[in-house]
């Protein structure tokens, strides 16, 4: 950046670095997405390409940053876990936020063609993005619990509403009025007895949210699939480890759907919150 006696301006700005030792949490989350749904008829209470299409920015926005090893999204948001020992754009919240977002948004808008190829976008969506401080283990696996039982609680509710809506044939302020105040056995009730829909049989991308996570692999970092390579080109194509080196796992980004409340998803991945 030249010098000149405009530089002073620069003293305006202030630092906004994040605190060291902890883990970043930036969660991304569609701006008036209702009425965006809306206006490109999102099916009703789940729409799968929506939610794919979802999942396929967060695994590019994992894939461009590789000090997100994990994230969850449900809906319209997503929440992306930074390591601890993240020192991407040297912790400056403001430039942190703001790529990550705008990131997330770009691959948003570049694939929505192949998920809603008769559906041109009528306007642009935004998402809006946010950045909390977490100190430790604990706290992280209790905030991605939150955002889980969240999505069952939010999915259970509009599973039922839409099926008193759309095949109860009660409008939505009477299927409002219908679960004001019932807690979720009642709600299970209602499904299974008015129509024999079993809520644990619905496809646990709608009632567990989309894991999306960096995993380890057998297969060794910088090997190479080689199999439609002539053999000597292969042999020279793999790089192998120098001597006395070792191997660092390859990993990859994949899209789960399961619980992460509970103990076996974070004792099978202790690499998840070692950084």
């Amino acid at each position: 950046m030249a010098n000149s006696k405009y530089a002073y301006v620069r003293n305006f700005e202030l630092p906004d670095p994040l605190l060291p030792g902890c883990f970043l949490v930036c969660r991304i989350d569609g701006h008036s997405f209702h009425r965006f749904s809306e206006e490109h008829g999102f099916a009703k209470p789940n729409d799968e390409r929506a939610l794919q299409l979802m999942d396929h920015a967060a695994k590019d926005l994992m894939a461009e940053f590789k000090d997100i090893d994990l994230a969850f999204g449900e809906s319209d948001e997503f929440s992306f876990l930074l390591r601890k020992s993240t020192q991407l754009y040297n912790r400056r919240q403001s430039k942190i936020l703001s790529t990550l977002t705008s990131y997330f948004t770009s691959c948003y808008v570049f694939h929505w063609p192949r998920y809603f190829p008769e559906t041109p976008l009528r306007y642009p969506p935004s998402f809006d993005g946010r950045i909390v401080l977490y100190p430790d283990e604990r706290a992280i696996r209790d905030y991605f619990a939150w955002r889980q039982a969240d999505t069952h609680i939010n999915n259970l509710y509009n599973t039922v509403f839409w099926a008193l809506v759309q095949q109860g044939g009660q409008t939505t302020t009477e299927a409002h009025a219908t679960l004001r105040g019932t807690v979720s056995a009642q709600k299970h009730e209602i499904l299974f007895q008015r129509f024999k829909i079993n809520y644990n049989e619905i496809s646990a991308r709608f009632r567990k949210g989309s894991v999306v996570v960096r995993e380890k692999t057998s297969e060794p970092e910088g090997s190479q699939d080689t199999g439609d390579l002539p053999e000597a080109v292969a042999s020279t194509t793999v790089r192998k480890p120098k001597a006395g080196q070792r191997e660092k796992p390859k990993m990859t980004v994949e899209v789960l759907h399961c619980d992460i409340i509970g103990d076996e998803f974070w004792d099978a991945r202790p690499h998840l919150l070692a950084h």
